[in-house]
């Protein structure tokens, strides 16, 4: 395992927001980055979805610390010395509910060896399980006349770092017992206030 120290860093799951130049509606999208505080990945945001103008912000954000029983750290990638087959997974659910025009989502983080076995795992979610239609690709497993569900996007999370990061940093999975829930921060944050 990783030496913690004050400097170290953390890798950090965002929802961003954005009412874009030309656009009518917020529109959203999730960000991963690693960084010793969320101030500091600041400029990583900007680079990650340009041309917002200063309508860019943050909705809600988390440290990932802990996933299906599992300790998330941060390490440097030279220092990686225990090889394992566990991958972090971000998983967006989609699904529609008859008569509304708009798309429900339900995002999972999950510890898995493959891209299959972190598929299985988001059938197993509520949001899966009891909002599914027959005929919605990728949502076969149950019947519910509401939603419609389909795996939207998965990743896995090394993945969607931005190329430096992926040349510096690994994201170590350990077994973890008794690690207390990642706190969630929801609300409006503004970039500039966190610098």
């Amino acid at each position: 395992m990783s030496e913690q120290t004050s400097t170290e860093v953390k890798l950090y799951m965002l929802l961003l927001g954005s009412k874009a130049p030309g656009r009518h509606v917020e529109q959203h999208d999730v960000f991963f980055g690693i960084a010793a505080s969320l101030k500091d990945l600041v400029p990583d945001i900007k680079a990650f979805w340009k041309n917002t103008g200063s309508t860019l912000h943050i909705d809600g954000w988390r440290e990932v610390n802990r996933v299906d029983g599992y300790r998330i750290s941060v390490i440097l990638k030279e220092k990686a010395v225990i090889p394992t087959d566990n991958r972090l997974f971000f998983i967006n659910l989609g699904g529609y509910q008859s008569g509304k025009l708009e798309e429900q989502h339900y995002t999972v983080l999950t510890v898995q060896t493959d891209r299959a076995a972190a598929i299985q795992q988001s059938k197993k979610t509520v949001f899966f399980r009891n909002n599914t239609i027959a005929g919605m690709k990728g949502a076969n497993s149950h019947i519910d006349d509401k939603y419609g569900i389909d795996v939207d996007d998965i990743y896995n999370i090394e993945d969607m770092l931005s190329p430096g990061l992926k040349e510096k940093y690994h994201i170590e999975i350990t077994p973890g017992v008794d690690l207390p829930e990642d706190e969630v921060h929801l609300g409006y944050f503004r970039l500039e206030k966190l610098v």
